[in-house]
């Protein structure tokens, strides 16, 4: 899972549709035992960038990658509107928070260029060219690793802000077993 998820951040055309059906098919698999692995310890640094690693611009939070929901509580305690993707249609099936949910690649989202205010990520593939298509200008990169670099899908924050086409300026912080950076776009 490494692997892929350096290639995805750093290797335009590594999401291939062969790629794609093979990762939805996994968690689609891993759908009915994914909020098993939901402990309050997974969720120290969100919630810490959440209160550290703003100011967060109005508007709409796209959680890309939100499993069965274990994370949006926390993004919903924080902005006013939040979507919920996944590309795991079991995912989204077990889904159990309350915000509205899109079946969704996060390589190709259905949101119009430069909408989204806050794209979080939690334990999430980075796809740069998608992340910066769909984010405002003055929009938030939210990127969490629950635990660290224990985490599966794993870069660090240094390596999310040079993935990202652009010039952007990152914070990054530990916060229990996790870390988290909050990114936007550097201005002129």
């Amino acid at each position: 899972m490494r692997l892929v998820t350096r290639e995805l951040a750093f290797e335009p055309g590594a999401w291939t549709p062969q790629r794609a059906t093979e990762v939805a098919a996994l968690f689609d698999m891993l759908a009915p035992t994914w909020s098993d692995r939901d402990v309050p310890e997974r969720h120290d640094a969100l919630r810490d960038a959440l209160q550290r690693g703003g100011p967060f611009p109005g508007g709409v939070c796209v959680e890309v990658g939100a499993g069965t929901g274990s994370a949006t509580p926390d993004l919903l305690a924080a902005f006013d509107t939040v979507v919920s993707t996944d590309m795991s249609v079991e995912m989204l099936r077990l889904f159990r928070a309350t915000s509205p949910t899109m079946l969704a690649d996060a390589a190709h989202l259905p949101m119009p260029a430069r909408s989204v205010a806050v794209l979080a990520l939690v334990n999430m593939f980075l796809f740069p060219a998608e992340v910066d298509r769909v984010l405002a200008d003055d929009a938030v990169v939210l990127w969490v690793s629950t635990n660290g670099d224990a985490t599966p899908i794993y870069l660090s924050g240094a390596d999310v802000v040079d993935a990202l086409p652009g010039e952007w300026n990152g914070i990054t912080a530990a916060a229990g077993w996790g870390t988290w950076t909050t990114a936007r776009r550097a201005v002129s």
